[in-house]
């Protein structure tokens, strides 16, 4: 549905323009109910802005692309935490939502389960 109208130099699109603005709001009316579907569900749906998150030890708060080594393996350059990269940054996004450790009366646990096994690969 949302599907480009450009077309190609030898058979160029009609109403580009007009194709571009329906884009535009369909994607956007899709996160929009989503949001909504959520808080009447769950009561509140926290935006987080994801930017970082990957990259970011969530031991000493260091920001550096080099500390994700591997796509699964993160290790800080700064104090040497290492931990599965989605773990990290999964718990930066706890973290940045204000949700953290104040879930379940402060019982939540940010540390990494230890049946988990980190890729051997360097």
């Amino acid at each position: 549905m949302s599907k480009s109208a450009k077309g190609s130099i030898e058979n160029p699109g009609k109403n580009v323009k007009a194709k571009a603005g329906l884009n535009r709001v369909i994607q956007n009316a899709g996160w929009s109910r989503f949001n909504t579907y959520f808080d009447y569900k769950f009561g509140k749906v926290v935006l987080v802005d994801p930017k970082y998150t990957s990259q970011k030890c969530n031991a000493c708060g260091y920001t550096s692309k080099e500390n994700r080594t591997t796509q699964s393996k993160f290790k800080c350059m700064s104090c040497g935490h290492t931990d599965h990269a989605d773990l990290n940054a999964s718990t930066n996004i706890l973290l940045a939502s204000g949700i953290g450790a104040s879930v379940h009366g402060g019982a939540f646990s940010l540390e990494t389960p230890m049946s988990r096994e980190m890729d051997t690969q360097t």
